[in-house]
Parts: C-alpha cells; structure tokens; sequence
C-alpha cells in the first residue's frame, strides 16, 4: 500500500514537472517570436521590463519609441527622467522645448524600503502644441526587482532617450 501511494505521488509530480516544463517551452517561444517581430519591423530591442503577467518590451526605431502597444514619437519627446519612488535622481531636458526642469508629477505607490520602484517619464508635446505647452507623461514602469535589475533596466530606457534628446539639442 505504501509502495502505490509513493508510485502515485511520484507520477503527480512527473505530470506536474511536465506541465511546467510545456509551459515553459511555449512561453520562451511566444517571447521569442515577439523579439523576432520586433527585429522584422527595424526595431531595436532596449529592455524587456516584467509587467503584471508578462514581460513588455521597449524598444526603438528611427522615428519612435515603443512600449508594449504604445507609440512614442522622437520628434516630440522634449524631456526624460529616471524615478525612484516617484522621485526623480537624474534628468534630462531637451533644449528645442520650453520645459521647466521641476520634476514630473507620477504618483508614489508605498512599497517599502527594501523594494525600491524604478521608473522612467518621459516627457513628450502634444502633437502641434507651441513650445511651453502642457506635456504628456509616459510612465515607463521598470519595476521593483531587488539585486539592481529594475535600475538596469530604467538606466537602459532612460539612456536611450537622454541619447535622442541630447542629439537634437546638437
């Protein structure tokens, strides 16, 4: 009797062990086809940031920024800034644009010490706004991964960004 229960307990386990496997194997092949088209469209991959369920990608291309299914412009972002806890520790603002240098507004979230939220907003003009007009805040949302992940991540959107916007200050 003893010997059925360990055999039944150990084929659960190889069943379970199975179908985590599968999972896995579809997973990194969705990812991989995702990574795949973005390289078809001419896109350059920066990061891939982990969101809620899955991981979003941001990346580039000659005329826009891409995050996840959002569009960002290169000829309007007019500002870039990295966030800790909603806090911004490093900036940069494009001199064709009238932006003040305060910080961005972005809700703070209370996560605790130990789980420090990296972030990057990125600052862009309405489309055929004047220069001094209000802006739009994209929130790239890095995450709050302990062991620097999150910063690397933030750091790599942030200084692709900060690269485009210093070339038109040129």
């Amino acid at each position: 009797m003893r010997d059925l229960v360990a055999g039944l307990i150990a084929l659960a386990l190889v069943i379970a062990a199975a179908s985590l496997a599968t999972t896995l194997h579809f997973y990194r092949r969705r990812r991989e086809r995702d990574r795949a088209g973005q390289h078809a469209l001419g896109r350059t991959i920066v990061a891939e940031i982990p969101s809620a369920d899955d991981l979003t990608l941001f990346s580039e291309d000659d005329g826009c920024f891409y995050y996840g299914d959002r569009t960002i412009s290169k000829s309007i972002v007019v500002a870039a800034r990295v966030l800790i806890n909603g806090i911004p520790i490093a900036a940069v603002v494009s001199s064709r644009a009238a932006v003040s240098t305060q910080p961005s507004h972005v809700e703070d979230r209370p996560e605790g010490i130990a789980r420090d939220r990296w972030d990057v907003a990125i600052e862009t003009l309405q489309p055929g706004a004047a220069p001094g007009a209000p802006t739009e805040v994209v929130v790239i949302e890095c995450g709050a991964i302990r062991e620097r992940v999150s910063q690397e991540l933030a750091r790599a959107v942030f200084d692709v960004v900060k690269r485009e916007i210093e070339g038109k200050n040129r």
